[in-house]
């Protein structure tokens, strides 16, 4: 069978403090999960009954192993997870500080492996008959990510569903100058774009969702998804403005929220639901992540989503 859902980016091994509320020299254990946005979003998807993959690359090393067995287990296609043969498996820190403090240390130096996909790794064919094809700001920050993220896209031809993620990380940026530009090089090749409020800031330069929306819709855009965090999120298309409040609950972690947001947005957008119900299902699946603490295997199922919201949702 055909794959529906198709991610580019980030990989890595999240090692995540079990004790809570303290600073990394105080940690005495970590739990071990499968992390990084885009493979996130394709686990975030295949838990809703989606087949889908991640384009990705991890090291020749243990934890490269680790990944490629923890998305099998978790029902994504490995066939695009590539090995670089001199670099490692990056690995993701945190701490954790409820209900809204988790600083995050990034160990993806000289370089990630994911940040060495070059158009040679991608299968533009699969890509371009995808259903839905997801990107990332990420792989935007260097090259051969770059280049081969702009023709993944490219190859896409504005199909709907192409979808980037502007996921904004600033410290990845050599340049930062750089990363309005090709975050407007990503936009006008996609049909639905996602960020929070930062992310539109830099991209549009403004934090307005309003207006940031506007300005997203103006390079081609059919729909322009703003996170708000506590204030929930706000959608705009040319016929259409939604705005969901946030589905309340205790926050544990909300690293890996908005990844579950994605994975739930594009099963929704697949099944062809209003936009409004869309948003609520994908904020319920934030919501429950960041009751969690890890991320991918945090990833929640339809019917944790139906037992948060209290009632039935449609497949």
């Amino acid at each position: 069978m055909s794959l529906e859902v198709i991610t580019m980016g980030r990989v890595g091994v999240d090692l995540y403090p079990e004790q809570i509320g303290v600073r990394l020299p105080e940690v005495r254990s970590f739990a071990k999960s499968l992390g990084g946005s885009a493979t996130n979003v394709a686990v975030a998807a295949a838990r809703l009954g989606r087949r889908s993959a991640v384009i990705t690359k991890v090291g020749n090393d243990p934890f490269g192993d680790y990944v490629r067995s923890a998305l099998a287990g978790f029902g994504v296609d490995t066939r695009w997870v590539g090995t670089d043969p001199a670099l490692r498996t990056p690995l993701v820190f945190c701490e954790i500080f409820p209900p809204d403090n988790f600083p995050v240390y990034f160990y993806r130096e000289p370089k990630a492996p994911d940040m060495n996909i070059s158009r040679d790794d991608l299968d533009f064919g699969a890509i371009a008959d995808a259903a839905v094809f997801w990107t990332t700001g990420t792989g935007l920050s260097d090259e051969p990510s770059r280049s081969a993220t702009i023709a993944a896209l490219d190859a896409r031809r504005r199909r709907e569903v192409t979808i980037h993620d502007l996921d904004h990380r600033p410290h990845l940026w050599k340049e930062s100058a750089d990363a309005p530009r090709w975050a407007r090089e990503a936009v006008r090749r996609a049909t639905v774009v996602v960020g929070n409020l930062d992310e539109v800031e830099m991209a549009t330069g403004s934090r307005e969702p309003t207006s940031a929306a506007g300005v997203l819709l103006g390079l081609g855009v059919h729909l322009a998804i703003v996170k708000r965090g506590h204030e929930g999120v706000y959608a705009r298309t040319a016929r259409e403005e939604v705005s969901v409040p946030p589905v309340e609950t205790a926050v544990l972690n909300g690293l890996g929220a908005g990844d579950a947001f994605g994975g739930s947005l594009c099963h929704g957008l697949l099944a062809g639901w209003p936009l409004r119900r869309t948003l609520e299902v994908a904020n319920a699946a934030g919501a429950i992540v960041a009751s969690r603490l890890a991320c991918a295997d945090a990833m929640p199922t339809f019917g944790e989503i139906e037992e948060l919201l209290g009632k039935k949702v449609p497949l």
